[in-house]
């Protein structure tokens, strides 16, 4: 005949198993955090490295990369600094993994969690990522010395989130990706360049995909502050000219607004924007002041270049 066992002893056994349940369930939610701040692996992936040597290195998914390109470009576009560009990566990695998702807490929507009930927008235009930053930055500026303030609390004081502090812990990451975005870090962004599930295809692959992408992250004024030419000839029309038919070289102009970055800084912010949207439009080559990022380079730099080239234009071939 069995013994029964104590009550001591049966609380025991509970314990143990709760506490083995708790593991189990902790460890499992570490895993669902990393796969929606990442998109899990295996996958194509972007790298972006701090410019100095030795620093931090961080990897995204082409789908953060692109809405991260965005982002950067709407801010630069209204004459930001870097800094504001940093505040609203990390908000946007904190809110959303930086991924345009279309669910969120009660009606919030997007790479900011915006909510059409709290004027942010109609849905479809907070589901649009050049429209979404713009309203971040529309209310980030109106914040009182914000380039000043603690990067979590800036972003606090625009989303108004119940966790104030969970900004803080995206600085890094988006600090290094904001350098490599605005152009102030040159040749620090590479990807794989192969598509991704769940990118966005912009078109087909060609000159008219790439400049269509321009105007939808820096808006019909890039056009004519780049001039954008295409197969070797000046074009004013997105109609690719005689030569290759497969190449946009974008003129490089230095950045007139109050931001007054470099013309080089312009140019790596172009070029590596062109590398961030390489899955979704197909690119297989960048070359810019003398580097050349290749589609499938395996070894993530951007490699010398034969018969080097300046800083006025950055040369951009798709696939055919």
């Amino acid at each position: 005949m069995p013994v029964p066992s104590s009550p001591a002893r049966r609380r025991g056994g509970r314990l143990l198993r709760f506490l083995a349940a708790l593991v189990v369930m902790s460890a499992v939610a570490g895993y669902v955090v990393v796969q929606y701040l990442t998109g899990g692996s295996g996958g194509p992936v972007c790298r972006v490295a701090s410019g100095q040597v030795g620093g931090p290195s961080y990897e995204f998914t082409p789908e953060q990369t692109v809405n991260a390109a965005t982002i950067t470009a709407v801010g630069t576009g209204r004459g930001l600094p870097e800094r504001a560009v940093a505040i609203a990566l990390a908000t946007a990695l904190q809110e959303s993994g930086l991924r345009n998702i279309r669910h969120g807490d009660r009606d919030s929507l997007g790479l900011f969690q915006q909510r059409p009930s709290q004027g942010w927008g109609r849905p479809e235009q907070i589901l649009d990522p050049a429209y979404a930053a713009g309203a971040f930055y529309k209310h980030l500026v109106k914040v009182r010395g914000y380039q000043e303030l603690p990067l979590t609390v800036a972003a606090q004081k625009v989303q108004r989130s119940g966790y104030p502090e969970a900004y803080a812990k995206h600085e890094p990451d988006a600090t290094v990706l904001a350098a490599a975005l605005t152009g102030t870090s040159a040749a620090t962004l590479t990807c794989d360049g192969r598509t991704e599930p769940g990118v966005t295809q912009v078109g087909a692959a060609g000159p008219e995909s790439v400049r269509s992408a321009l105007v939808r992250d820096f808006g019909r004024d890039a056009l004519e502050t780049t001039a954008a030419e295409v197969g070797g000839k000046a074009s004013p029309s997105p109609t690719p000219g005689p030569g290759d038919g497969r190449t946009v070289t974008l003129p490089v102009r230095k950045d007139t607004s109050r931001a007054g970055r470099s013309l080089e800084e312009r140019g790596w912010q172009l070029a590596h924007w062109a590398v961030a949207n390489s899955s979704a439009l197909r690119i297989e080559r960048v070359s810019y002041a003398g580097r050349q990022w290749t589609a499938g380079n395996t070894d993530s730099r951007w490699l010398p270049e034969g018969g080097a080239s300046g800083t006025a234009t950055v040369r951009i071939l798709t696939a055919r």
